[in-house]
């Protein structure tokens, strides 16, 4: 497209002005001899006093915003244009027969275009310019320049937004796009889970993880928790400061009552062993071992006596002379033998055993008369064998009484006490007496 501007010549009685595709700008002409003192211009002129004469003014500067849109605004004789960007200004030859000034000629440096903005001329029709291809667009190095019908548009790359000329990072945390933890990255976002817990396929859920069939080191049992894990510990243990390991409970530091004499302590639990002689009944208790049932061997004129914790092989016959041997356990001594008159007319041996450290005072035998006479008074006495004064009789009636332990003893020890019981007839003038000699056996210590 060409504008031509052709100069105009300024008479003092006429002005002549063209608009169109040529357009002649117009001015007051005076004459040489008016010029000292007419000063007004036409509008688009103003009064130059340096030169006294009227110039035009270039509304192109002086006037803010012009032009719109894709126009370019040209400054021309009394007024402007708005013309496309690829318009420029070309000076016209002055006329042959003008001896006046002449104006500059403008036209542009392309043909016609008879199309609209962003299209070109291709033959009869007019194709879109594609801006992009041909560098003719204004967008940042990080935005993207995409073609569109008659014009362009810069797009951002994903996760921005545009703000005005600008691409700005999109904070997609702010919409909630995962279900525990978002960290947002120039362009992107990316999710994380809390601990016990692993991204879904969606990359935004997350699910829980079972940490026992990923090698959770429990060491004896583990449980799967919503996000987490719990480890247990067998019977007899106590899991450790660390939640993992499993220590073993000393089940007999917490009771001295466990066992009747000992406990052992093992891993997970515990057990009850007993000292010589003895054997557990059930798991806790002692019970004494009968070695005379067991096969213990005693040797020739012997029988086995059990006593706690063991066993004695003691004479088959203790009866001392003047006594003589009526029964397994019984000797007599007839009063026919003149040394038997200030004796014990019989004597009966017994066996027990006690062990050491009993509570006393303790009833550990009572004493039976086997024969009584009507008439006849008993009472009952020991008669040897408690030099320390460790036992003593109480009389339970006229035909028993109770063998009491006074003194806690201490074992292995053997007391032979003679317990007598002497009765009297003072109907018949009659006294007699007879002994129970038992043997105490003291063993180890209670438990």
């Amino acid at each position: 497209m060409w504008v031509v501007l052709h100069p105009v010549t300024m008479r003092a009685t006429n002005v002549l002005l063209c608009v169109g595709l040529v357009l002649l700008p117009a001015s007051i002409c005076q004459s040489p001899a008016e010029r000292d003192t007419y000063t007004e211009c036409t509008d688009g002129y103003e009064w130059d006093a340096q030169t006294q004469l009227c110039r035009d003014i270039n509304e192109c500067e002086t006037i803010q915003g012009a032009c719109q849109g894709e126009m370019k605004c040209f400054n021309h004789y009394g007024g402007y244009l708005c013309l496309p960007r690829s318009a420029s200004i070309i000076t016209a030859p002055e006329p042959s027969s003008q001896s006046e000034p002449s104006l500059p000629q403008v036209e542009t440096n392309e043909a016609f275009n008879p199309c609209p903005v962003g299209y070109k001329a291709q033959g009869d029709s007019c194709v879109d310019i594609d801006e992009c291809e041909l560098d003719q667009h204004d967008c940042q190095p990080s935005q993207q320049c995409i073609n569109t019908v008659g014009t362009y548009t810069c797009q951002c790359p994903d996760g921005y937004s545009k703000i005005g000329i600008e691409c700005v990072d999109i904070d997609e945390c702010r919409y909630r796009y995962c279900q525990h933890r978002c960290v947002n990255v120039p362009g992107s976002f990316s999710c994380e889970c809390e601990p016990g817990f692993q991204l879904a396929g969606n990359n935004r859920s997350c699910v829980d993880v079972n940490e026992c069939e990923m090698g959770a080191h429990c060491q004896h049992r583990c449980y799967n928790t919503y996000g987490s894990f719990l480890c247990r510990c067998d019977q007899g243990y106590d899991l450790g400061p660390d939640g993992l390991l499993c220590n073993d409970i000393d089940e007999c530091s917490f009771s001295s009552y466990l066992c009747q004499f000992q406990c052992v302590n093992e891993p997970g639990g515990f057990s009850c062993i007993c000292p010589n002689g003895y054997e557990l009944l059930g798991i806790r208790q002692c019970q004494d071992v009968n070695e005379c049932e067991t096969g213990t061997q005693c040797g020739e004129g012997q029988v086995c006596v059990n006593i706690h914790g063991g066993h004695q092989c003691v004479d088959s016959n203790r009866c001392q002379d003047p006594y003589t041997q009526v029964s397994e356990n019984r000797c007599v001594c007839p009063v026919v033998k003149p040394e038997c008159r200030d004796l014990p007319f019989s004597v009966v041996h017994r066996f027990m055993s006690i062990t050491s450290e009993r509570s006393v005072p303790s009833d550990i035998f009572q004493i039976q008369a086997t024969s009584i006479y009507p008439g006849s008074y008993n009472t009952f006495r020991i008669r040897s064998g408690d030099d320390s004064g460790e036992f003593y009789i109480r009389q339970i009636n006229n035909i028993s009484a109770m063998l009491v332990l006074a003194r806690a003893v201490t074992g292995p020890k053997e007391y032979i006490l003679d317990l007598e019981m002497v009765s009297v007839n003072p109907l018949m003038n009659y006294q007699t007496s007879s002994v129970l000699r038992l043997s105490v056996y003291v063993g180890p210590h209670a438990f």
